[in-house]
C-alpha cells in the first residue's frame, strides 16, 4: 500500500460534527497540514449549506494546512484535490473508466456523483491564513435519491459501481499521497498543469451545459476552465465566464 506522506499529520476521530468544524476548532494551533478522518458525523454540510449525507463506512474527511498566496490562489486547490480524488479511486480499483471531473468540485463515476470538495478559508485582507478542504467520497453507500436536489447528479458508491471494497483508512491514505504529490506541483509550477490535467478528465467538455446561480441561469457550450478556475461558456450571447455556480447536465 501507499506510504503516508511524511510531512503530512493524520488525526482520526470515531465521531464529530463535521471535520469541517474539527478543522476550525484545530486551525489556531496547527504547525503543518494535517488530514482530519472521522468515522460518523453529526452534523456534515456541503457547499451552500446543504446538508451531506455520510452513510457508514464512507470517507469524511478535511485537510487543513496553511497556505501561501491570496484567497483565488487558495481556492485553486479545489482542483488539486479534484486530481487527488481522481488517482486515489484509480489506486484503489486499478481502472480509470467512468471516471470524470465536474466543475467546481465534484467527482462522478459512471454518470454519478462518488465525491465533493468544499472548501472554507480563514484569513484577514488579502491573506489566507488558514484553508480547509472538506471531502466526502461515497466508497460503500450512497446517499438516497430522496437527499438530492432536483436535476441535480444522481449519488452513486464505489462498492456499487466497480465492486471494490474499500477501508476509509486505506482510500485516505492513497488520497494523501496523490495530493502531496499534486500540492507539490501547485506550488512549483502554478495551476497551469493543473488546469491541463483537470480539463483532460473534465466531464461533458464541449458539450451545453446549465450554469444556475441563485440570481441566474446560462446556458451554453462547455469551452474550458480558465487560469482563474473561471468555467467558460460559449453561450449564444458569447463567451461568458462563470466564477461560482451549480452545474446541471
Amino acid at each position: 500500500m501507499t506510504d503516508w506522506p511524511q510531512e503530512y499529520g493524520l488525526h482520526v476521530l470515531n465521531e464529530v460534527d463535521s471535520t469541517l468544524n474539527e478543522a476550525a476548532r484545530m486551525a489556531p494551533t496547527a504547525t503543518g497540514p494535517v488530514w482530519i478522518m472521522a468515522h460518523h458525523q453529526t452534523a456534515a454540510r456541503g457547499r451552500r449549506g446543504r446538508a451531506w449525507a455520510n452513510p457508514k463506512g464512507n470517507l469524511a474527511a478535511t485537510l487543513l494546512m496553511r497556505p501561501q498566496g491570496n484567497p483565488e490562489e487558495a481556492a485553486l486547490r479545489s482542483f488539486v484535490a479534484a486530481l487527488a480524488l481522481f488517482d486515489a479511486c484509480v489506486a484503489v480499483t486499478g481502472r480509470a473508466a467512468g471516471l470524470t471531473l465536474k466543475w467546481p468540485n465534484d467527482v462522478l463515476l459512471n454518470g454519478g456523483k462518488l465525491a465533493g470538495i468544499l472548501l472554507e478559508s480563514t484569513g484577514q485582507g488579502r491573506g489566507v491564513s488558514h484553508l480547509s478542504i472538506g471531502i466526502g467520497v461515497n466508497l460503500s453507500e450512497a446517499p438516497g435519491a430522496e437527499l438530492v436536489e432536483p436535476d441535480a447528479v444522481r449519488p452513486v458508491s464505489l462498492l456499487s459501481e466497480t465492486g471494490a471494497h474499500v477501508t476509509p483508512e486505506d482510500f485516505l491514505t492513497e488520497l494523501a499521497a496523490a495530493y502531496a504529490g499534486y500540492e507539490n506541483q501547485f506550488a512549483t509550477f502554478g495551476f497551469e498543469p493543473i488546469r491541463t490535467a483537470w480539463l483532460a478528465r473534465a466531464a461533458k467538455l464541449g458539450e451545453v451545459i446549465t450554469a444556475r446561480t441563485a440570481a441566474s441561469e446560462t446556458v451554453g457550450t462547455f469551452e474550458t476552465v480558465d487560469a482563474g478556475g473561471n468555467l467558460v461558456l460559449n453561450t449564444a450571447k458569447g463567451r461568458v465566464s462563470i466564477p461560482a455556480a451549480d452545474v446541471f447536465f
